[in-house]
């Protein structure tokens, strides 16, 4: 067998640009991340090989002794790490399909979902039309409130009572405060629903405490591995004993066969990783640097939806600088500054420009980036929104960028 660079030249060249744009740019996309070198190792492994449909000790195939022995260090880590977890999937391979796992589990087509309106927070997989979710039940959105830009519980309170929903789904992809779950869960209580939590952006705060737990509360949680849990691209269910059979079922064979035994190893690891000390402080920091960050752009005139941020991401208002979120996140690339551009609440603008910029800290963060830097980012950010159309301006700003990156090597052990 030859290697990749004799093999596929073409493909091996594409992976190591990408390795030098991760490592000479400032990735401030809130999903992303760097997984350590040992969960990238575990996910090219061999196990890449080895079909094992069903679970650990009741598979459909031999030759599965090793690869069970990668899926219970997976699950027995996770629930270590989620306290009170009392059962878990690791075989979902995204966030979407271990929320179409969950509500096949506990729901039936045409059922009631009450989940947050994309467009001020939410994800598809939460009842968006285009998305099977949308297709498959009545949904049921609820908002932040126009003044606060903030989750309104009464609010949420009185759409519950209403619809009477079968779930209630919480979580957000771009939703910068903290969630209350407990009330959440009363709401669902008060009216008989289900509540899934999706934490698939916060799942590594919430494992070390930096942002509440939904595990108490919640009788189904889903989240992915990647973002702030620093893992193997996938995802995982953890769910009260009561529905631990029906969730399975509803992985394998509801919704998929094979697991990837490979990610499963990795997933193993990044859990590993994230039982450390060094883990736990690396997430409290993930927190404190997106509030310094948030809070220079603040000094610096800047709008953020719900004036600022407690978790590990920000949304940036863009309508009074006169540029879109299209535009803002276009030229700061030609910066070296990584972001997306993001619908804000009650945005007068298409999904495909928008009217502002999401950022977030985890993968900034990874490098070792801390407060100082952060402050030096939003003054970069800073320059070049304002000045969009000065090419000075930005290749000045890339060359800062280069410079800031160079003072924190990314797989310094790579070629």
């Amino acid at each position: 067998m030859k290697p990749l660079s004799v093999e596929d030249p073409e493909i091996a060249a594409a992976i190591q640009s990408e390795l030098e744009r991760q490592r000479n740019n400032i990735i401030l996309i809130a999903s992303e991340n760097f997984a350590s070198r040992a969960v990238m190792e575990a996910q090219g492994c061999v196990m890449t090989n080895k079909y094992a449909e069903g679970y650990p000790g009741k598979r459909y195939y031999r030759g599965t002794a090793c690869v069970d022995v990668a899926e219970n260090l997976a699950r027995e880590r996770c629930k270590k790490l989620f306290a009170g977890a009392e059962h878990v999937n690791v075989q979902p391979v995204s966030g979407t399909q271990a929320n179409m796992a969950a509500y096949f589990a506990v729901l039936k087509v045409g059922d009631t979902i009450m989940g947050m309106n994309l467009a001020h927070g939410g994800h598809l997989s939460h009842g968006s039309p285009v998305n099977f979710s949308g297709r498959m039940y009545k949904i049921v959105p609820y908002s932040v409130s126009a003044e606060t830009e903030m989750l309104d519980y009464s609010e949420m309170a009185a759409i519950a009572r209403k619809n009477r929903p079968q779930l209630i789904v919480v979580g957000a992809s771009s939703y910068p405060r903290t969630i209350d779950f407990k009330v959440v869960r009363e709401i669902a209580d008060e009216v008989g629903a289900k509540v899934m939590a999706d934490i698939a952006h916060i799942a590594g705060l919430c494992a070390v405490g930096a942002h509440p737990s939904p595990v108490p509360y919640a009788d189904i949680v889903t989240t992915t591995t990647h973002k702030t849990l620093r893992g193997p691209r996938g995802a995982l269910i953890i769910c009260k004993e009561e529905l631990a059979s029906a969730i399975d079922r509803s992985v394998f064979p509801g919704t998929q066969g094979g697991p990837f035994m490979h990610a499963i190893a990795a997933k193993a690891v990044a859990f590993k990783e994230a039982l450390t000390p060094e883990f736990k402080e690396y997430q409290f920091q993930v927190v404190k640097n997106a509030r310094v960050l948030a809070d220079r752009l603040l000094e610096n005139k800047f709008d953020l939806v719900s004036g600022g941020t407690d978790n590990h991401l920000m949304l940036v208002k863009l309508i009074k600088e006169g540029i879109t979120g299209k535009v803002a996140d276009e030229t700061l690339e030609r910066a070296g500054i990584t972001l997306n551009k993001n619908m804000i609440p009650f945005d007068p603008a298409t999904p495909f420009v928008t009217s502002g910029i999401r950022i977030g800290t985890p993968a900034a963060t990874t490098r070792g980036m801390k407060e100082k830097e952060m402050k030096t980012i939003a003054d970069l950010i800073t320059s070049v929104i304002r000045d969009v159309k000065n090419e000075e301006t930005i290749a000045d700003v890339r060359r800062q960028v280069l410079e800031l990156c160079s003072q924190f090597p990314l797989y310094p052990d790579l070629p």
